[in-house]
């Protein structure tokens, strides 16, 4: 797990262009094709309530990507995995950067990418030594156990950054 690496090995960084990505669910059916990725994106302009509105966001598309209703207890713990990291990388941006700016989720056979856009210039990172006993300060913790890895983005010339994780699909 890193926050050194701009993006994951074999990725070449934050989708680019839309992709297919939406602000609205799609229809069910088999949602990735083989081999293909599915994407969402959700504006946050002007939004109030946006961690509820992001998991909501999250669970449609858990739902359009056949993740939910899960068939066994491993897919349902993968799908409230994803919405706990969602719930997490839009907590840290409402905290520490003045509130996100959107929030994209891709998804292909294998793996699925959260990525949290903001205006903030800070690092996150998780809080060393972890103390689970103490109140707050476990977001970016939780984000890295749960996660194959996890990363933030900066654009040259442009303010803010995003943050994105990746979790395992189901099996």
């Amino acid at each position: 797990m890193s926050t050194t690496r701009p993006y994951s090995p074999g990725d070449r960084g934050p989708e680019s262009g839309d992709g297919g990505a939406s602000g609205t669910p799609g229809g069910g059916g088999p949602a990735v094709p083989s081999g293909g990725r599915q994407a969402r994106r959700l504006s946050f302009d002007d939004e109030s309530g946006v961690v509820p509105l992001a998991r909501d966001f999250a669970r449609q598309a858990l739902h359009a990507w056949g993740w939910l209703p899960a068939a066994s207890a491993d897919r349902r713990a993968a799908a409230e995995d994803v919405l706990l990291v969602v719930s997490e990388l839009v907590t840290n941006a409402c905290l520490h950067a003045e509130g996100p700016d959107e929030l994209r989720i891709s998804c292909n056979n294998k793996v699925l990418r959260v990525e949290v856009s903001d205006r903030g210039a800070g690092q996150p990172a998780p809080r060393t030594p972890h103390r689970a006993g103490r109140p707050g300060g476990h977001g970016m913790f939780i984000v890295q156990r749960l996660c194959l890895d996890w990363g933030v983005v900066r654009t040259p010339g442009v303010t803010g950054k995003t943050v994105w994780a990746e979790l395992g699909a189901p099996a």
